[in-house]
């Protein structure tokens, strides 16, 4: 496939949405020259953000505040927010009449001609993606970014160069719409799998199947790169077609791995093992961190990296806004931002990255996940909580109850960051930590887990 095959095509994108992918989609097909409706359940008001950046575009017609049929059943292709349901019964109305249905990876990986490495994963894939990226930058590979944050993903391809390698963070949903087109990444990471989103899948198989998309139409001359510590993927190694990459916190034997042994980084190309740092020059903070180092050096062995621009890139990297980011220190207290621990698994790791005292800021809105032991953690790791309020703060603090064999014990709950930060800062003691690692989505009181973390930022900044 070409842009040019899209000229004159009469293509729907359901879903403009706030996050700024509806945006850079809309203007990517505008400039292919195709025939573009854009049609979103919110209203005009609502979408006041997206619609201004998009005012200087001709011929483009809005469907606002409602999805219409013949929107999905007499135009060429549909192209659906990575978020949407494949079940929507809109989407369905357009799979009976064999209208196609993209999502922005799909139609990129069609588009695209250059290697993509993809990373995906429950935690850690924007981490390892980054990493991977900054490796290959070091050793002059020309790598492109795509999918990493909130980075639109169409209007890539025109910064494609012929010796560009793509870095393509994948989420289950973009996966999903690679597996309906038998797509998969030349080289595949995956950095573990835990449970999530079971909001919108009906149980934990149906998220791996989706997972499993980036690996099950890789051709044998493809690399997969895999987390043996994760026994969820060591379950699926036999499905993987590809030659396989293993990473570990301990010491494996037999094939081309990566490894922690004695507190040092080892590669082992399935000849000999080499060693390639200490742990203790890594200077990215948390332990969990360290699986995500391990499959960047993984991915980075498969596209033929010399160790020592793989060393360079690791120490040379620096942590990433919203991840266990250092805000600011007041008063003898350090202020943490890690608001893309959606999960309890990423907030445990969170909390786990600190010694000191911790003034936690968690909780919000639930994806139907078990909070038993996220509420643990926070029971041995937190000198004081503040929730936000949310259904995944109720389930915490049912949980936090049965702890505490108390079920009319009290837990602050408030409406705002704004809240949330003063009254840590009036809790807060010299060589604290104030930390934002909510365990739970962000949806209700914010945007999107972004728009949680920059409103904690600015609190933090705020505070005198």
């Amino acid at each position: 496939m070409i842009i040019g095959d899209l000229k004159n095509k009469k293509v729907t994108v359901m879903g403009l949405g706030l996050h700024g992918g509806g945006i850079g989609t809309v203007r990517f097909l505008v400039a292919a020259g195709a025939k573009v409706i854009v049609t979103d359940l919110k209203s005009m008001e609502e979408l006041a953000p997206s619609l201004e950046k998009l005012k200087d575009l001709k011929g483009v017609e809005y469907v606002l505040g409602q999805h219409r049929s013949e929107d999905f059943t007499s135009v060429d292709t549909v192209m659906m927010n990575p978020a949407v349901s494949w079940n929507n019964k809109h989407i369905k109305l357009a799979l009976e009449k064999k209208i196609p249905v993209e999502i922005d990876s799909s139609l990129f990986f069609k588009l695209c001609k250059n290697p993509i490495v993809g990373v995906t994963g429950t935690r850690g894939k924007t981490t390892a993606a980054s990493l991977i990226y900054e490796i290959l930058k070091v050793a002059g590979k020309n790598p492109i970014k795509v999918g990493i944050g909130q980075i639109s993903v169409l209007d890539k391809l025109k910064e494609l160069k012929k010796d560009s390698i793509v870095i393509f963070e994948l989420s289950s949903w973009r996966l999903s719409a690679l597996g309906r087109y038998k797509l998969s990444p030349k080289i595949s990471v995956i950095t573990n799998i835990y449970p999530d989103h079971l909001n919108y899948y009906k149980s934990m198989k149906e998220y791996i199947a989706d997972k499993k998309n980036i690996f099950l139409n890789q051709k044998a001359s493809g690399v997969c790169v895999i987390n043996y510590d994760s026994e969820i993927l060591r379950s699926l190694e036999p499905e993987i077609k590809a030659e396989v990459i293993k990473f570990s916190m301990q010491k494996i034997s037999n094939g081309k791995t990566v490894y922690i042994d004695n507190e040092e980084v080892y590669l082992n190309n399935g000849i000999d093992d080499k060693k390639i740092m200490d742990v203790s020059a890594i200077k990215i903070r948390g332990r969990h961190n360290l699986q995500n180092i391990l499959a960047s050096i993984g991915a980075a062995q498969a596209l033929g990296v010399d160790m020592n621009y793989i060393k360079k890139g690791i120490l040379e990297f620096k942590d990433l806004p919203h991840r266990l980011e250092f805000v600011r220190e007041l008063d003898g207290a350090k202020y943490y931002n890690d608001t893309c621990a959606t999960s309890p698994e990423g907030a445990i790791a969170g909390i786990n990255s600190f010694t000191e005292p911790i003034i936690l800021i968690a909780g919000g809105s639930d994806k139907n996940l078990n909070m038993r032991g996220w509420a643990q953690a926070i029971h041995e790791k937190a000198k004081g909580v503040i929730f936000l309020k949310g259904e995944g703060t109720n389930k915490i603090i049912s949980e936090l109850r049965k702890i505490f064999n108390d079920p009319e014990k009290d837990f602050t709950i408030v409406e705002s960051m704004e809240k949330a930060v003063e009254l840590a800062k009036n809790s807060v003691e010299k060589g604290d930590v104030v930390l934002l690692s909510p365990g739970a989505a962000s949806f209700g009181l914010f945007i999107n887990e972004f728009d949680r973390g920059n409103k904690f930022k600015e609190a933090v900044k705020n505070l005198k």
